[in-house]
């Protein structure tokens, strides 16, 4: 990619204030991509002032095509779906609160269909647009106490699957990405003591060489796989060995 074409690219992060979706959008934005993000809390700290913020809740579904159809850039190369819902803490599915429940298909599933009909005809003039969405080893794993995220991780993964078979990858291709572990985040931090190690836990930077790859090849060596991200920034494709279960590990046992 030129200079001049650089400075004339964009790219879209649903649910990049934070987390992983941070990662992701802060190394699009230093590699010379306007770079959006769409989130309820506006992005803070360094490197915020590169990212043009939209406030979205995911949750209201009655205006959350309308936020995503008035804020999207007239012209979009790249898109990273981050958003997630995590309950308080994990529970039995007995114990599941209703509404924690379907907040989690709200955000996980239904936001992720609402972005894809609202960015898809914009990537499609990109040639090609390219579609990151972070997923999850509990797509793979399962897991006790977490069956609102298991289910709807797993219907995610899968409406991509779907949605790239359905699509011509000289117009849009599709990637998924995971980390290997626990990645620290506020989402994260607001379930554990105050007192937590999170030594042993992934960053979001480690995310910024695969989202700096995929920008530069739009993601076509890599067109519809799922991608393990480790910590220090290298990646391993999902059928190179499954993460570990982060339900039944040290890390994932806490609640």
């Amino acid at each position: 990619m030129t200079g001049a074409d650089r400075d004339s690219a964009t790219a879209v992060v649903v649910g990049g204030s934070t987390g992983i979706g941070r990662g992701v959008a802060d190394a699009w934005a230093s590699a010379g991509f306007e770079t959006h993000v769409f989130s309820r809390s506006r992005p803070a700290g360094p490197g915020a002032d590169r990212l043009v913020w939209h406030r979205l809740d995911l949750r209201d579904a009655d205006r959350t095509g309308a936020a995503l159809r008035a804020g999207l850039p007239s012209r979009i190369d790249l898109v990273c779906y981050s958003a997630v819902y995590f309950t308080a803490r994990r529970e039995p599915f007995l114990r599941t609160d209703e509404a924690d429940w379907d907040d989690q298909f709200a955000v996980n599933v239904h936001g992720l269909a609402r972005t894809l009909r609202a960015s898809l005809p914009l990537l499609r003039t990109a040639g090609p647009g390219m579609f990151l969405h972070i997923s999850s080893e509990v797509v793979y794993n399962a897991g006790p106490q977490r069956s609102g995220y298991a289910a709807t991780k797993a219907a995610a993964s899968s409406l991509i699957g779907s949605v790239a078979q359905e699509t011509d990858p000289a117009e849009v291709t599709f990637v998924q990405a995971l980390p290997a572990g626990m990645v620290d985040s506020p989402g994260i931090r607001a379930r554990r003591s105050p007192d937590f190690d999170y030594s042993d836990y992934m960053t979001p930077a480690a995310f910024a060489p695969l989202a700096v790859e995929l920008a530069r090849t739009r993601g076509v060596p890599y067109a519809g796989d799922a991608l393990v991200v480790h910590e220090g920034g290298t990646w391993t494709p999902i059928g190179d060995g499954l993460p570990v279960s982060q339900s039944l590990s040290r890390a994932g046992s806490r609640p």
